[in-house]
């Protein structure tokens, strides 16, 4: 990353988006639109599948860790990939199998295949991911052009995951199935698209090699933590299981980083988190995801299993949330360029610990305009802000050759961040289970866990804050230089 950032310059009439560019960028928000929307849907679709096929709840559970066990698992991989191989070429066969996967969960009759169905689905996520939101910092220049197309795009997975809670609120009633098969025609319809209007991209030149035992000890070590993570509250954090699995997940980094740093073409540059602008996005995206995971699990289970609510009437609940991110869409891009990302994600933090912290004061009797909505609007205004800020935070002044790399471990925050910190929501709300469990026990108990959520934001906004302790007239920080031998660290201006 020897390219310096400065502040860009305002939008000429030259900068304005042909209608190509505009289909390439729908294209790729389509990619994300279904990835959110498949996550949001299976969720509300659960209770269905595990009577149909007649799954217990232990099985039940892995048809949702099954996908983030493919998606967070390989995400370093794909990142990488679409660097070597061509990020046009990679994100259109893993949308191929993408919509294959779908319609294989839609039509099996068996446990097991819903959940290797899940996998795979999750598996061409982590390709298509990374490959997509490089093909946007590499197509549009940075500045403002790739400000408000990213802001547009990371809008695509609110937007997403709102319509995929109301959807499947209303296909499950007619069958799960239905759930599981929609996202197949969209994913078909995007590919014929990107076929016509994705721009052709070459693979990496001069990239000294294919770093083989770096793909395997990063893929293996991500998807053993993710494992582990996802299955520690059955098992036990302290369980001699447990505790092996993440000693053994200490290990495979450990060789990793000695392998990496050794790598004449590694799969992750170790250099690149020399700069403190990007220590600060991935940290955020894993403090920004986790609580908000958190806090759904818990509101959903709140307003189902305590307030008797639908899974529609729940749905409807989030909306206000998803719909005030796809409504300021447009808008963001243009704010980031006048206050720089780092204003933007501390904002956003502090609303989202306020929205968080108001949601403690809920009972088993709320007035929804009163006690949660308040919540749901704050939070949505922080996604708003902290999500497309994140985005571009994490890929500006990255060289062309290796935004992939960047953008899949981006990813990778996003997914083990939301693994890592629902497990830690999840354990703390089960310890604090009571035996008696009325009503308002089982509220009590769920508020340890909203005090973690905040937390986990808390946290968040406070390494945002690093970022603007100190300022300086340059902006300054160090980011590594693009060489193999990783000689040392240039100063580069950049507009956090």
């Amino acid at each position: 990353m020897t390219s310096p950032l400065t502040i860009p310059a305002a939008p000429s009439a030259t900068d304005r988006w042909t209608p190509r560019l505009w289909g390439t960028l729908l294209v790729l928000c389509a990619a994300m639109f279904l990835d959110a929307l498949d996550v949001s849907m299976v969720g509300v679709a659960l209770p269905s599948i595990g009577s149909d096929l007649g799954l217990s709840t232990s099985t039940l559970q892995w048809i949702v860790s099954g996908y983030i066990l493919g998606y967070g698992g390989l995400l370093l991989l794909g990142g990488r990939t679409a660097d070597l191989l061509g990020r046009r070429q990679v994100f259109l066969v893993a949308l191929g199998v993408f919509a294959l996967a779908s319609l294989l969960g839609g039509l099996v009759d068996s446990g097991p295949l819903l959940i290797a169905g899940r996998f795979i689905k999750g598996l061409s996520a982590a390709f298509t991911a990374p490959a997509g939101l490089s093909i946007i910092t590499t197509t549009f220049p940075e500045g403002p052009l790739r400000n408000r197309a990213l802001s547009i795009y990371t809008t695509c997975a609110a937007t997403g995951f709102s319509m995929g809670l109301v959807l499947s609120g209303l296909l499950t009633e007619a069958s799960w199935r239905l759930t599981m098969l929609l996202p197949a025609p969209i994913a078909l319809l995007a590919l014929v698209a990107g076929l016509k209007l994705l721009p052709r991209s070459t693979r990496e030149q001069n990239h000294n090699g294919y770093d083989i035992p770096g793909a395997v000890l990063g893929t293996a070590s991500m998807l053993l933590l993710v494992y582990t993570v996802v299955q520690a509250p059955e098992s036990g954090w302290a369980s001699a299981r447990t505790l092996l699995s993440f000693l053994a997940v200490a290990v495979l980094l450990t060789a990793f980083v000695l392998v990496e740093r050794r790598s004449a073409g590694p799969l992750i540059r170790l250099g690149v988190l020399r700069s403190g602008s990007q220590i600060r996005a991935q940290l955020g995206a894993m403090a920004f995801f986790g609580s908000y995971v958190g806090f759904q699990f818990l509101v959903t289970l709140y307003m189902q299993s305590l307030l008797g609510w639908s899974a529609l009437h729940t749905a409807l609940a989030f909306l206000p949330a998803g719909a005030l991110v796809a409504v300021s869409s447009t808008k963001v891009g243009s704010i980031v360029d006048r206050f720089g990302t780092q204003r933007l994600i501390a904002v956003g933090f502090a609303l989202m610990v306020a929205g968080y912290a108001l949601f403690l004061g809920v009972d088993l009797d709320p007035v929804y305009a009163v006690a949660i909505l308040p919540s749901m609007l704050l939070i949505g205004a922080a996604c708003a802000l902290v999500f497309p800020s994140l985005n571009i935070q994490a890929t500006n002044g990255v060289e062309d050759h290796e935004q992939g790399m960047v953008s899949g471990l981006l990813n990778t925050s996003v997914q083990v961040g939301g693994a890592i910190f629902l497990a830690v929501v999840t354990a703390v709300v089960t310890a604090g289970a009571p035996e008696n469990a009325t009503p308002q026990a089982v509220l009590d108990s769920y508020r340890p866990g909203l005090v973690v959520i905040a937390a986990i934001a808390a946290a968040g906004l406070l390494v945002t804050l690093t970022g603007l302790r100190v300022r300086r007239p340059a902006h300054s920080v160090v980011v590594a230089r693009s060489t193999t031998e990783e000689a040392g660290a240039e100063r580069v201006a950049v507009r956090d």
